[in-house]
């Protein structure tokens, strides 16, 4: 029936004519043609279904200029030139991610939106928020991890306080008189002050913003008293001796302020907080898709090019993919649900 079958179809026959030798070269080359693209990585999202035949939306929770918006355009530009993923920037700022994130949670499953996700954003608002309109387990898949940034602790130049202790002493002298500002409710610059204040025992006043750059304009008018920003918001300034930084709540210093202490150093290791970032696709979005993304942002991420971008941010690459970021953020979860619901910090 097989040879019945060939000899009818024209391909079958034309083929069954050559000659023997010619046969043999074109199933040489037919299994070279395989062997390649199976070495070079092609996945279904690739191969079959001419994936992406449009440009991808990339939410970003956050206004231009920050690190999360950096991140973005460092990672878009690469994509489009690498990879050929052409990536347009969507920047949703406000409610500690909320927004950007329920914009993700609702966009078709097609391959088509991918969303920015912070620490905050989806391992800390469902336990700060009395009620989301997305659920940060059940709405997206959590596709790759990008970087990871120490929080700087800093305050105005013109203020007395020359180390954490001076500035936890005057706290504890004086609850409720100084102000932190924070880059929105839920973020990792909120996440990382009630952490300190739960472990040094001092009470600050919270006021949130939509972004780094009015956290930082306030803070050099004197409208606030202290932030717990990213160091790509905080370097020119420190450097510039208009804000000084008191700690580094990472677990080791900054190359870029080796005399500035960590928050261990300073006293309180268990205010150690980093942030982190990565990127996260609608729930039942396809497998190929997830996957073409963990292989292009992995080779991105081992890029000696990206890699000196990513450490000017102040950040570090977080290489995670597929189940090792999965279980990455859901350990997240539980250590920020002990961390809220012990400092009982809630917003309404």
């Amino acid at each position: 029936m097989q040879s019945q079958i060939r000899n009818r179809h024209p391909r079958f026959s034309r083929l069954a004519r050559l000659p023997g030798r010619f046969r043999t070269t074109l199933a040489a080359a037919a299994a070279v043609a395989c062997g390649l693209a199976a070495a070079t990585g092609a996945t279904p999202a690739r191969a079959q279904d001419g994936y992406p035949a449009r440009p991808v939306t990339m939410v970003v929770p956050a206004p231009p200029g920050g690190i999360t918006d950096q991140l973005a355009r460092l990672v878009a530009s690469h994509m489009a030139r690498d990879f050929g993923i052409q990536v347009v920037i969507d920047n949703r700022g406000g409610a500690g991610g909320n927004i950007a994130a329920e914009i993700g949670a609702r966009a078709q499953p097609d391959g088509y939106t991918v969303l920015m996700g912070t620490q905050g954003m989806v391992a800390g608002n469902q336990f700060l928020y009395k009620s989301l309109r997305f659920d940060p387990e059940k709405d997206f898949v959590a596709a790759q991890g990008l970087v990871t940034i120490p929080n700087i602790l800093v305050v105005n130049s013109q203020l007395p306080f020359r180390s954490v202790r001076d500035l936890v002493t005057y706290a504890r002298a004086n609850p409720g008189k100084l102000t932190v500002a924070s880059v929105g409710n839920g973020t990792g610059t909120h996440l990382a002050a009630e952490l300190f204040q739960a472990q040094a025992g001092v009470k600050f006043v919270h006021i949130p913003y939509k972004g780094s750059a009015p956290v930082i304009n306030d803070l050099l008018a004197g409208q606030v008293d202290m932030t717990f920003d990213y160091p790509v918001s905080t370097l020119p300034q420190i450097q510039a001796g208009k804000l000084r930084a008191l700690a580094v709540t990472g677990k080791a210093r900054l190359p870029a302020l080796a005399q500035v202490p960590t928050v261990a150093e300073a006293g309180y290791p268990g205010a150690e907080a980093t942030s982190w970032i990565g990127l996260f696709f609608p729930a039942r979005t396809s497998a190929a898709v997830v996957a073409r993304w963990q292989a292009d942002i992995g080779r991105l991420l081992a890029d000696p090019a990206v890699i000196a971008e990513i450490q000017r941010m102040g950040a570090a690459p977080l290489p995670l993919g597929g189940e090792r970021f999965h279980s990455f953020v859901a350990s997240e979860r539980g250590k920020w649900k002990a961390i809220i619901q012990r400092s009982g910090a809630s917003i309404d």
